[in-house]
């Protein structure tokens, strides 16, 4: 037998094909991606390393450089929040409330219902048992700083139930037991106070030029759980006077506040509004419900005077006159059939409380219900300039001339102004 001799050439293809083969074998556990790195990897890694070393560049140059607005009014805006940020606070009410337990009432198996029907027929009876006490979050609002040494202006209902303890959340979710320093015994205003100082106060800005049209932002603890939500919008009205209700139901009646489109959600209350400088123009105080977009603030300008009072002496005294009245438009002129359409009409409060307090300076110069107060020092009463925006600008103690009209005629009165104090 004849062996046939094999050239070197055909054995260099056999052995080639045996290497393709078992190549092809292994590239089905290997991705494409990597089957073709492996086989480009001494002509591919350093162009990979390059990519990827561009991509990592681009990612950190993008964030690492803010975001700049080419509109200047939202620049204004963006700078005047991270300006505000870390002023504003959460402010927390917690109380002890009772741990209410229901127990089913045991089944009784000689119930002579059993043996009437001839099966067991027990409706299940439960009953409620009291079980000890836990501290549990009541209410939540705003507020913000006024001075690094931990003092935070916020509304009086969002701090009034004197029975309840205060927590308050910085910006960066540390917490701190707040003290109370004072109400205000007339507005919605109250002070308190935290143990930390090297705080960032919000600069207190000047209300009394505010304009129509003036961008205004809201910023606040909204719905109690989201800490620092931003709104803005701009100032809608000015000296607006709203009959508002806190957290029981209360009416209390509001003068001379600021309306904003700006949105206002409950647990905004208390927080700054701003302008776009940054500055606080006005204190978050309420909504109107069943509305959209209509939220009230008190005039910073208002209350500045009465803060460093209340810093140092734990309480706020203001000049009253101790009435309760309505501020006189032409609506409520041809309601009652007036014959002025402005000035401050004296009635009975809200709860038919007396329209004189007794004993108050008012009673002490005779106002009588149903008298109009014109003006103060020749200060027109008006809806735009009210009776308490006037009073507040004098001292306790100061005595101020009435013109009244009563029963058509003019009349005036000298009186001495007294002092509502936060502890009465």
């Amino acid at each position: 037998m004849k062996h046939t001799k094999i050239s070197k050439s055909i054995w260099i293809c056999i052995i080639l094909v045996i290497i393709i083969t078992t190549i092809g074998i292994a590239a089905h556990s290997v991705s494409a991606y990597n089957w073709q790195n492996i086989l480009l990897w001494p002509f591919s890694k350093e162009s990979t390393s390059t990519n990827t070393s561009t991509i990592q560049t681009i990612k950190n140059v993008e964030s690492s450089v803010p975001y700049q607005s080419q509109d200047v009014h939202e620049q204004r805006v963006i700078n005047s929040v991270k300006k505000a940020e870390k002023s504003v606070v959460s402010i927390v009410a917690s109380k002890d409330l009772p741990i209410i337990k229901t127990y089913q009432i045991p089944i009784n198996p000689s119930d002579p219902f059993n043996d009437f029907f001839g099966f067991p027929f027990n409706i299940p009876q439960y009953y409620q048992k009291q079980e000890g006490t836990k501290k549990q979050e009541v209410s939540a609002g705003s507020g913000f700083i006024i001075d690094s040494n931990g003092y935070i202006i916020t509304n009086k209902h969002v701090v009034q139930d004197t029975k309840a303890e205060y927590t308050v959340l910085l910006n960066d979710g540390t917490e701190y037991s707040a003290t109370v320093i004072a109400r205000d015994p007339l507005e919605d205003f109250a002070l308190v106070k935290i143990n930390k100082t090297g705080l960032v106060p919000l600069i207190l800005g000047n209300s009394d030029n505010l304009m129509l049209g003036q961008t205004a932002i809201a910023i606040g603890n909204a719905l109690g759980e989201l800490q620092n939500t931003v709104s803005v919008g701009v100032v809608s009205g000015l000296h607006r006077n709203i009959t508002a209700y806190d957290t029981t139901g209360e009416p209390t009646t509001l003068t001379d506040l600021i309306q904003t489109d700006a949105a206002i959600n409950q647990g905004n209350s208390g927080g700054p509004l701003l302008n776009l400088n940054g500055e606080v123009i006005g204190v978050n105080v309420a909504m109107e419900q069943g509305a959209q977009n209509i939220g009230f603030a008190i005039p910073i300008s208002k209350i500045k005077g009465i803060i460093n009072q209340a810093i140092s002496t734990g309480k706020i005294s203001v000049p009253f006159i101790g009435i309760h009245y309505t501020i006189i438009d032409k609506d409520l002129m041809k309601e009652k059939n007036l014959s002025v359409d402005y000035g401050a009409l004296i009635g009975k409060g809200a709860n038919n409380d007396p329209a004189i307090v007794k004993g108050s300076p008012a009673e002490k110069a005779g106002l009588k219900e149903n008298d109009i107060i014109l003006s103060i020092n020749n200060i027109k009463i008006t809806a735009q300039n009210s009776l308490s925006s006037i009073v507040r600008r004098f001292n306790i103690g100061d005595k101020v001339k009435l013109e009244v009209l009563r029963d058509k005629k003019t009349i005036y009165l000298d009186l001495i102004l007294g002092s509502k104090d936060s502890t009465d």
